[in-house]
């Protein structure tokens, strides 16, 4: 077999590109003739089974990534097995570019591309973990503001028209990730239809048990299904910054809430 001479220069390129160690990426380099992409999709795919098996461990770490680009907005989880990854930034900004990658694909919920699982390879590959795509969002129209918390952990994307400011955009995003309960859709009309139904049926039973008549259990049950939507909705619910108004109450004239999502690592 020919002798090729690899340039050590491309060899470091090779582990920059794979993280494996020196022998391996001059032994496929000498294997493909020196031709750094042949190079490394050799070693993808002799890694490809060693990667697969790592799909059956625990990968409860990650992070969250939202990617904005005018009225297209993406958020995405990624997963790792180890915080030490989900913190390290080489992972970090992988999962910024998948959510990028994302904006170019329908709205919806996201599935992995082939360019995505692609670039998630590499960070499979150089750090040895079951490292995975778990979900993500894809919204249009519209503007967007988002808030990311400190750890990378949980995220929030709102959808919004109208003049609203970065300030409250912002500060509503922090509501959502921030409320207790969690918000469960911007207003009732968001609602499960069937929880509706549950919630309004149980609040007549409770109001026909005090024994009142039939139109006074009528605005009884209204009034408790009422609290219910403020208390689950993002609209009804007080807002954290200023408890004395509700997040509706906080909107100025003409702006609307289309949509949030909320992720949060591993729930």
């Amino acid at each position: 077999m020919e002798t090729v001479n690899i340039d050590a220069k491309l060899v470091m390129a090779l582990r920059n590109n794979t993280g494996l160690g020196f022998g391996d990426c001059r032994a496929a380099l000498t294997e493909t003739g020196g031709d750094l992409a042949k190079a490394e999709a050799l070693l993808r795919e002799r890694l490809k089974g060693k990667m697969d098996a790592r799909s059956d461990r625990a990968a409860g770490e990650g992070c969250i990534a939202i990617s904005i680009d005018g009225s297209k907005a993406a958020i995405v989880e990624v997963r790792a097995e180890t915080d030490f990854t989900a913190k390290n930034e080489e992972f970090r900004s992988m999962a910024g570019e998948l959510a990028t990658m994302a904006l170019s694909l329908g709205a919806g919920a996201v599935s992995a591309s082939d360019s995505m699982t692609a670039r998630l390879d590499t960070v499979r590959i150089k750090t040895g973990e079951n490292i995975s795509f778990a979900r993500g969002t894809r919204l249009d129209g519209g503007s967007f503001s988002q808030y990311i918390h400190h750890d990378h952990k949980l995220g929030v994307l709102l959808q919004f028209e109208g003049p609203l400011t970065e300030e409250l955009a912002t500060g509503i995003c922090q509501h959502i990730a921030a409320a207790v309960p969690t918000p469960m859709a911007v207003d009732e009309n968001g609602l499960p239809a069937d929880l509706v139904a549950t919630k309004r049926d149980e609040a007549l039973k409770e109001a026909a048990e005090s024994g009142k008549p039939a139109d006074i259990v009528e605005k009884m049950a209204a009034g408790k299904l009422r609290k219910y939507f403020e208390e689950t909705t993002l609209l009804g619910q007080k807002f954290v910054k200023d408890d004395k108004k509700s997040v509706r109450e906080m909107l100025p004239k003409g702006v609307s809430i289309k949509a949030f999502v909320r992720l949060r690592v591993g729930t």
